[in-house]
């Protein structure tokens, strides 16, 4: 059975109302083994029932309601998701995490988020570290959510400000040297979101598939299911819902 991969959804934000995503989640049912969630799953996702919406408790159950029918979750953490390994929502995946990899179709997935690949990009790591640390998992966890909203909302525009390549354009060479450094014979195909337009490359021991935002394509990806990679069909698909396409990650 193939796997399915999710990638940028941003419900909530550009992704939308969560109706269409619960949708394909439903629709999904027996065919799949695995679901892999490649992060961004929620515009901000600070993993506390304080910040919970209806939108999270909606797209939440439609995951559980697939858990419960015996399909695998995996969530790979984007730079929009905050302190879900150890969360009370942690439990609804089998692994939370910076990275995962399954095999499918005879192939093996390493799969990334994709942001912060560049070490030379210092302001973005440091905003990156700085909002995941442990004072602002105090700040977000503790504080009342009236003094938090602005600090959320502010972190999340550095941010975007600081991440100086993703906002203008992909940077390919950062990613396929990332990607030979990663594959090395372990790997056969290296996964990423992030970016939020497909692409596509070859290198030295596999090749990179960047994967369309859902907010964008409205699609959740199959591996396997014809040993190609992601096919055309998928469950439940629609229309995307009128964003305007962009190269920025976010």
């Amino acid at each position: 059975m193939p796997v399915a991969v999710l990638a940028d959804a941003h419900i909530g934000g550009p992704g939308g109302a969560a109706g269409p995503l619960v949708r394909q989640l439903e629709a999904l049912g027996g065919g799949c083994e695995r679901l892999v969630v490649l992060g961004d799953l929620f515009h901000v996702w600070v993993a506390s029932p304080r910040y919970e919406t209806a939108d999270i408790r909606a797209v939440l159950g439609a995951l559980a309601a697939l858990r419960s029918r015996g399909v695998r979750l995996d969530y790979v953490e984007g730079n929009r998701d905050f302190f879900l390994a150890g969360s009370a929502y942690a439990g609804l995946f089998e692994r939370v995490g910076r990275e995962t990899s399954f095999a499918a179709g005879g192939r093996r997935y390493l799969a990334v988020h994709g942001d912060g690949l560049n070490p030379r990009d210092r302001k973005y790591l440091f905003w990156r570290w700085l909002s995941k640390s442990a004072p602002s998992r105090f700040v977000m966890l503790h504080l009342p959510r009236v003094a938090v909203g602005p600090i959320v909302h502010g972190t999340e525009r550095r941010l975007a400000q600081t991440n100086f390549e993703h906002k203008t354009h992909i940077p390919e060479p950062v990613i396929l040297d990332y990607a030979e450094r990663r594959l090395q014979g372990a790997y056969d195909v290296l996964l990423l979101g992030h970016y939020h337009q497909p692409r596509r490359w070859r290198v030295t021991g596999g090749e990179v598939l960047l994967l369309d935002a859902w907010y964008r394509c409205r699609r959740i990806e199959l591996f396997g299911a014809n040993g190609q990679g992601p096919t055309d069909g998928h469950p439940g698909g629609e229309e995307p819902n009128g964003a305007a396409p962009g190269a920025g990650g976010g």
